[in-house]
């Protein structure tokens, strides 16, 4: 959440940190905003509308296309577990101001602490060494063709006393010591050549090489991918590029928000640490290392959760208030709704599409997805909209899209090919999570309000009605029962045809809140499958584990005030604070379960709303 108080500090954005910043991590001039934050599970939907969060935006027109965006009372968040009161206070001024540590399913801490590459079970023995066929002149022009110095160019190097066995060294020693350049044997004047060119962009999906692999050594090597200010689909498109492997070869347990630090465990099939390793030279904002072998891959939702250190800048709180409010979280929590980034940030919620959807009205989601919509945006998808509303010809639109990868363009390619008497497979060529995403949408609202009215209505005791779970079916409670149990065993569910709701009269107001979106709860199948609900269960409160904080001073807004792992193996020195200071910042750090969100638990702290609308006014605000 940005701070509702003016006041001068204004850090760069684009804050350069010690690996170096690429293109796609440029500085941004758009003000502070509290986007995308991590959640708990990190989960694999993102939000579908062409908007990029990545393309810089004027600060005045972002902040006029978010005038039209969602509060947290239009998605059900109306409710505080603790009565302490709130203060302001800046989030992710900074991007290390936000760092995310995985934790595995053995309950680890992810940590980037090692570098080292692992020894080898079984090597087969070379009758030369790589390293010795290349000359140091050799070695650097091919770094700086790796480093996209010379990318249009090549480097031809002579083989000097020339048989198949010496050029077959030279070929490996290239790909060996720089990934993600291509070889090739080229005959001039009689004299015979290797040139080594760039592939990425060219040849980045072919189908990798086939290289001896030992017995004994298991198929996935896992790593620790250490990353700042990119998306966990982000890094896995370049490692992809450089190692010439299709994306799908990466395996991880869930996917890590772009504005922050994170670490996180990843594991690709059949490449060796040492290639991973030799990619830490050139790559930009990411670091590799803890690498092993493994003979799994990893699974999305595997992890046990994940660890935060959050530092909220410039806080208003007195030493007190802060307090009383860190202690409630660590003993009582925070409600465990969906945080704003699960309703997109357009002037179109998700989970009005996702509520299309489920009604069978396919005409309305086509129009949903796109209408013209109040609020600026990108001019293409202006220029795209119009075209459609005054035409209805999806051919038309589409070539006002110089991207056709975004949701619009993957239906209007949809309806180009299979015509608008088809929606339904014109829709299916929208990627799956991304559709799924609009009805998990409407589903979570759907949690949220009915969530609210349960602790208006009864607080935060257990009571006859309530749901709890017995392993992974749930039981109603008894009046007894709820006498013996506290808030935090209490369920409720998200709608679908196989799940339970309570037996109070908050219970039956599911119902009623469906029913007046034209929807019957005893009939959450649909004809198309995906798109059936079985619904689940998700607890009202959540106790963050590991919860630790302290008030810092500092003088300078730009200093990082965490110590991150790459530092660390950097040997740089931790953050000192002042005893006394220009501004006062909360470092604070707890663990979060799967599928819970931590701008829900800072909301608790700080009682501010945490949508892009209210945080852009306050924002805009603060700069005029």
């Amino acid at each position: 959440m940005a701070e509702s108080e003016p006041g001068p500090l204004v850090a760069d954005i684009g804050e350069k940190r010690s690996c170096p910043v690429d293109e796609e991590s440029a500085p941004s001039k758009k003000p502070k905003l509290v986007i995308d934050l991590e959640d708990g599970d990190a989960q694999d939907e993102q939000e579908p509308e062409g908007e990029a969060s990545d393309e810089e935006k004027d600060g005045d027109t972002f902040a006029n296309m978010m005038k039209h965006g969602l509060t947290e009372v239009d998605v059900g968040i109306l409710k505080y577990v603790s009565d302490h009161e709130g203060f302001s206070g800046i989030l992710k001024e900074r991007y290390s101001d936000f760092v995310v540590h995985e934790i595995n399913k053995q309950g680890k801490v992810v940590h980037l602490d090692d570098l080292s590459i692992p020894a080898d079970i079984e090597e087969v023995p070379e009758p030369e060494k790589e390293c010795d066929m290349l000359t140091e002149e050799q070695k650097k022009q091919l770094g700086e063709l790796q480093l996209f110095k010379n990318k249009e160019g090549n480097v031809s190097i002579e083989v000097i006393d020339d048989t198949k066995e010496k050029r077959t060294l030279v070929h490996k020693a290239i790909k060996t010591q720089f990934p993600g350049l291509e070889t090739k044997t080229e005959e001039k004047d009689g004299h015979k050549f290797i040139v080594a060119y760039h592939v990425a962009g060219k040849k980045a999906l072919a189908a990798p090489r086939k290289h001896f692999w030992p017995k004994n050594r298991g198929s996935f090597c896992h790593f620790v991918l250490y990353k700042e200010n990119k998306d966990t689909m982000d890094a896995i498109n370049v490692l992809s590029k450089f190692l010439r492997l299709r994306p799908n070869m990466f395996s991880y347990m869930g996917t890590k928000d772009k504005r922050a630090i994170t670490v996180q465990e990843i594991a690709v099939l059949k490449i060796t640490a040492e290639r991973l390793a030799h990619l830490n030279k050139c790559l930009m904002n990411l670091k590799l290392g803890n690498f092993c072998y493994k003979n799994h891959p990893l699974k999305l939702g595997e992890l046990q959760g994940n660890h935060f250190t959050v530092v909220i800048r410039n806080i208003s709180g007195t030493d007190e208030q802060v307090h009383q409010a860190m202690t409630s979280l660590k003993q009582t929590g925070f409600i465990n709704y969906y945080g704003m980034q699960r309703f997109g940030t357009t002037a179109v919620p998700t989970h009005q599409v996702g509520r299309a959807i489920l009604k069978n009205d396919w005409n309305e989601v086509v129009d949903l997805i796109l209408k013209p919509r109040p609020g600026a945006e990108k001019e293409f998808l202006v220029r795209c909209r119009e075209e459609w509303a005054k035409t209805n010809d999806p051919e038309a639109a589409l070539r006002k899209l110089p991207n056709k990868r975004c949701v619009e363009g993957q239906l209007l390619r949809g309806l180009s090919m299979y015509g608008k008497k088809n929606i339904i497979t014109a829709f299916g060529l929208i990627p799956r999570n991304n559709r799924l995403m609009y009805i998990h949408s409407y589903q979570s609202m759907v949690w949220n309000t009915m969530v609210s009215r349960r602790i208006e209505a009864f607080g935060l005791k257990a009571v006859e009605g309530d749901l709890m779970l017995r392993g992974t079916a749930a039981h109603v409670l008894t009046a007894e029962e709820a006498e013996s149990h506290s808030i935090h065993d209490i369920v409720m569910p998200l709608p679908g045809f196989d799940v339970i709701y309570p037996t109070h009269h908050v219970g039956k107001g599911y119902r009623e809140l469906l029913s007046v979106d034209g929807l019957d709860i005893d009939s959450m199948r649909h004809k198309v499958k995906d798109y059936s609900l079985a619904g689940a269960y998700r607890r009202i409160i959540i106790r963050p584990s590991d919860v630790s904080w302290e008030v810092t001073e500092y003088d300078d807004p730009r200093i990082s005030l965490v110590h991150t792992d790459f530092e660390k193996m950097e040997n740089k020195p931790a953050p000192v604070f002042n005893k006394e200071g220009k501004y006062r910042g909360l470092r604070m750090e707890f663990s979060l379960p799967p599928s819970t969100y931590a701008t829900m638990a800072i909301r608790e702290v700080l009682k501010l709303d945490t949508s892009i609308k209210k945080q852009t006014q306050l924002n805009t605000t603060w700069f005029n």
